[in-house]
């Protein structure tokens, strides 16, 4: 079973930047390429969200129509490691950042339902 964890979350102003990175352990590099990976992000009082995915290849990438243009989704198969790069980021941006995995999927579903591995999780605050 692999184990994702997440880092790179924190406080920034509206405006600012930040790097998620999402390292998946316990599985070969050959494993890890084939899972679709997504992350989600869920704020406070409100469901979970999904906010960008990116298929086994890392060529086709899907984005949420409220960070497109802002975010950009990556992953690097040779390292198991997924990254969210965040920029002109707001305050509607404060969640907490899941990173998620879906086992055999070539394109990222849109449901949570559908991925079968989630890591704990990272926190984003975006100040006004």
């Amino acid at each position: 079973q692999v184990k994702l964890v997440e880092s790179g979350g924190g406080a920034v102003q509206a405006g600012g930047s930040l790097r998620l990175s999402c390292a998946a352990s316990g599985i070969t590099t050959d494993t890890y390429s084939t899972y679709s990976m997504a992350w989600f992000r869920q704020a406070p009082g409100k469901e979970r969200e999904w906010v960008a995915g990116i298929s086994r290849s890392g060529v086709a990438t899907h984005y949420a129509a409220s960070v497109k243009g802002r975010f950009t989704i990556g992953r690097d198969n040779a390292k198991n490691t997924l990254y969210l790069q965040m920029n002109l980021l707001n305050p509607e941006d404060t969640a907490a950042y899941y990173c998620a995995a879906a086992y055999l999927y070539i394109t990222p579903p849109l449901g949570g339902g559908d991925y079968t591995d989630w890591g704990q999780g990272t926190q984003v605050t975006v100040s006004s």
